[in-house]
């Protein structure tokens, strides 16, 4: 029975081990999971899984939020009687196949686009002798990957996402009437939802840990998301 769970590490974790290669992020766990608790066992375990498996760990996982997701808002905000498991299930292996290895994915050619980005930043501050202007670099990473991730792959996500949710069902002919009707409110409800959760993400969790803490809100989102891949298609 493992009832003390101490991570000690003298040497740091490199981006590779974590599925990020090309990327080296220094990492020292002081104590982090030292204290007694199944909810450390469990992240531990999981960390473990994202270092050994990072793109299946991320496509089961993104599949689980999905189906909750789905579930939540058939019985919830649908109130259906009887639950659409064609629906659920289509939902579900969407996690499976697109969701989670497109974030996975994603993410690393982002985390490699910000370190270039502002490397011709900084020297192009440096070349114009304005090199104190910029203090905080962790800040405007942050704010790179924010403008990034939801200015110019959530949009396209999103689309791809209700595409392919219609296609799956069976009604490829309303994809674009699907879109036309949900995809700006969709977007904006990504916005607000995932704006300021991303930037406390990007900005102060570890970026081994930024997955488990986007998940967590990755369950609402699902639920958002499945209501409006939903919604009925409204003839004008």
């Amino acid at each position: 029975m493992l009832n003390h769970l101490t991570l000690t590490r003298k040497t740091p974790l490199t981006a590779s081990s974590l599925g990020f290669s090309g990327i080296h992020t220094s990492y020292v766990n002081r104590g982090i999971l030292s204290e007694t608790g199944s909810s450390r066992v469990l992240a531990f375990g999981y960390l473990a899984l994202l270092s050994g498996y990072p793109v299946l760990t991320k496509a089961v996982t993104s599949a689980i939020l999905t189906l909750i997701g789905d579930l939540i808002c058939q019985l919830t905000i649908n109130r259906t009687s009887s639950l659409d498991k064609k629906r659920t299930l289509t939902f579900t292996i969407l996690g499976l196949g697109l969701v989670g290895p497109a974030l996975h994915f994603w993410r690393i050619k982002l985390l490699m686009l910000i370190l270039y980005l502002l490397s011709e930043i900084r020297n192009s501050i440096r070349y114009l002798y304005l090199s104190k202007v910029v203090t905080a670099t962790g800040l405007s990473g942050a704010v790179l990957r924010l403008l990034l991730d939801q200015f110019i792959f959530a949009p396209i996500f999103v689309g791809v996402f209700l595409s392919a949710v219609v296609t799956l069902e069976g009604k490829p002919s309303n994809v674009i009437p699907k879109l036309k009707q949900e995809w700006t409110g969709a977007v904006l409800a990504n916005w607000q939802l995932w704006i300021p959760f991303q930037f406390l993400n990007f900005r102060f969790v570890p970026q081994n840990f930024q997955v488990l803490a986007s998940n967590v809100v990755a369950l609402a989102w699902n639920v958002i998301l499945s209501f409006k891949a939903h919604k009925e298609v409204v003839s004008k």
